[in-house]
């Protein structure tokens, strides 16, 4: 079987096996940026309990803060598909960006421009050092996935990981119904 390689833009899903790491149970990482030396990506399917406006009250805005990491949870983040409005946004892959002007984006954000299908915001970001991420793929913490899902802005992300492991079959199936703390079971 042909294993994908973590590229910017491709997801990483944990392996059931991690299930007793807090950081990462369950999580679907959008992999932002991989070089030789590091890669940074942000978990996609876990909401917190904060607002944008709940953290930086100047901005008008009750979009949903999701946990980026375990890394720099002190620092937010943001990934969009409006680079046409946030300059100097970086290109993630395929109309996905990452960052940008901040002023730009709290302007359009209090004028009410932005939906939250446009923009995902993140406290802290997931991170792994030289060769660190190859060598937690290789002990079967990880699978590679090609991002194939709709719209990684939408709400509906309480299925994703769920969704991800029934499509890699077999014995993954039995995973995907599994409570998410397993000693409920």
């Amino acid at each position: 079987m042909a294993y994908l390689k973590p590229i910017k833009g491709r997801l990483l899903i944990a392996e059931p096996s991690i299930l007793n790491d807090s950081s990462f149970n369950r999580a679907i990482i959008l992999i932002t940026e991989h070089t030789e030396n590091n890669s940074v990506g942000f978990i996609l399917n876990r909401p917190l309990e904060y607002t944008l406006q709940d953290l930086i009250p100047e901005i008008n805005s009750n979009f949903t803060i999701y946990q980026g990491g375990p890394v720099e949870q002190d620092n937010l983040y943001f990934v969009h598909k409006v680079p046409e409005l946030i300059p100097d946004s970086i290109e993630v892959d395929n109309g996905i960006f990452w960052g940008g002007n901040f002023d730009s984006l709290k302007k359009l954000l209090n004028d009410n421009l932005l939906e939250s299908s446009d923009i995902r915001f993140f406290l802290g970001y997931s991170g792994w050092g030289k060769n660190q991420l190859s060598d937690e793929i290789n002990i079967s913490s990880w699978f590679i996935s090609e991002n194939d899902i709709h719209n990684i802005f939408s709400d509906n992300n309480h299925m994703l990981w769920r969704n991800k492991i029934l499509q890699k079959g077999g014995d993954y199936k039995i995973w995907a119904n599994a409570p998410s703390d397993i000693q409920l079971n």
